[in-house]
């Protein structure tokens, strides 16, 4: 799989820059003692077990069956499979903790410091869309009774060999239908996976229907990958957006520049990519999306006939969403304002936290008219997302 430009984390410079050579802990400490980060203990303890397996990962190279051709083709039609996981195969690491707390970063030292020639990464629901995309392929090419799994397994080991996953989150039953034995296939050929995510492995696909025969999934997770708890009490996200002003009136030049600003703040300026949710055969385009930031123009999101479960997954899948061009609202243009009136509660329900431009301050955006009375709740909704209690709230999936 390609890693997206989003894959990679920027370049680091100054004293951090001298030290990934020497892995992700000691590239910590020089940021710290650069002033650019405050020590934290628990960013610390999960540095030290990065660190741990940074030694363990390095010069890492399972070997691969080099691919019958060239090209994408050649390496995902491959079929020869591995059975047992490799005895020296390292165990990776979850690392899990509240949005906020430094897990992106800690992810940036490790996968820039790490000595492994084939890595990989990428945001989990890329890499499940990219998974599907090949799976499609593979039965398009040889029929629907065809095994995908191994190929695939064989195609994604012979690009990365550690992969690293943002975000790592299962909300879609597709994914849950394949992850099981995809995992198991990867493991098989000798991968090393680190994931950074917001659930634990036993709150994974909570909730949802089939969750019985996901549960070997996450044994599988358990045994392979070592889950730690990054406990920091401080929600480094919410500093940085406590000093962002959110609502920006009117839309203009200076308002679109605020809120570049705002985004490449709230993702470290990591480079945003297209991509897509897909939600039970539909498919919810996001322009422009990033360490769990999402973009939209007004009408990418509220002039397109989306409904309440388009906007749920916006909601679940994304911890902040930077809104552009919010004009006035009322009976001419009600579809929309009715759109925006759903999304602003699935948002506002999943804690999630908005920067956004518009022609008038919430309760002057839909003064008159039909349905005026409706949008209140809205209006105020708007408002307290904008206070620091409901910025200090953390994000619910």
């Amino acid at each position: 799989m390609t890693p997206p430009p989003d894959a990679q984390p920027a370049t680091a410079a100054g004293p951090e820059a001298r030290t990934l050579a020497q892995g992700p802990l000691p590239a910590l400490r020089a940021r710290i003692a650069a002033g650019d980060i405050i020590a934290d203990p628990a960013q610390i303890h999960a540095a030290e077990m990065l660190q741990d397996l940074w030694r363990r990962t390095r010069g890492y190279d399972p070997k691969v069956e080099p691919p019958e051709t060239g090209g994408f083709l050649g390496r995902f039609f491959r079929r020869k499979p591995v059975d047992e996981a490799p005895v020296d195969a390292p165990l990776g690491l979850y690392l899990v903790g509240e949005v906020g707390r430094g897990k992106s970063m800690l992810m940036d030292l490790f996968f820039a410091s790490a000595d492994v020639a084939r890595k990989q990464r990428i945001h989990f629901h890329q890499f499940m869309q990219q998974a599907h995309q090949r799976i499609h392929a593979w039965k398009k090419q040889h029929g629907d009774t065809a095994d995908p799994i191994p190929p695939l397994a064989d195609s994604i080991v012979a690009e990365a060999a550690l992969l690293c996953f943002d975000e790592f989150q299962v909300h879609d039953i597709a994914d849950a239908m394949i992850l099981g034995r995809l995992f198991e296939a990867l493991f098989a050929r000798g991968a090393v996976i680190v994931a950074t995510s917001n659930t634990e492995p036993d709150n994974l696909f909570k909730g949802k229907p089939g969750r019985d025969a996901f549960l070997p999934f996450i044994q599988l997770i358990k045994k392979r990958i070592e889950v730690l708890v990054l406990d920091s009490a401080r929600d480094y996200r919410r500093d940085r957006i406590r000093g962002l002003p959110t609502w920006h009136v009117p839309p203009d030049g200076r308002a679109e520049r605020a809120l570049d600003a705002a985004f490449a703040e709230m993702t470290g300026d990591v480079p945003a990519e297209p991509c897509k949710l897909t939600l039970l055969g539909r498919a919810v385009e996001v322009p422009q999306a990033a360490r769990g930031v999402a973009r939209f123009d007004f009408n990418d999101i509220c002039g397109k006939p989306l409904g309440p479960a388009d906007y749920l997954a916006v909601a679940t899948h994304f911890h902040t969403v930077v809104l552009d061009g919010i004009p006035r609202l009322g009976p001419d243009n009600f579809d929309k304002a009715r759109r925006f009136i759903t999304l602003i509660d699935a948002l506002y329900e999943h804690r999630v936290k908005l920067v956004a431009s518009a022609e008038d301050y919430p309760d002057r955006l839909y003064e008159r008219g039909e349905n005026a009375a409706m949008f209140e709740r809205t209006a105020s909704r708007l408002v307290e997302m904008q206070s620091q209690d409901y910025l200090a709230l953390p994000h619910l999936t």
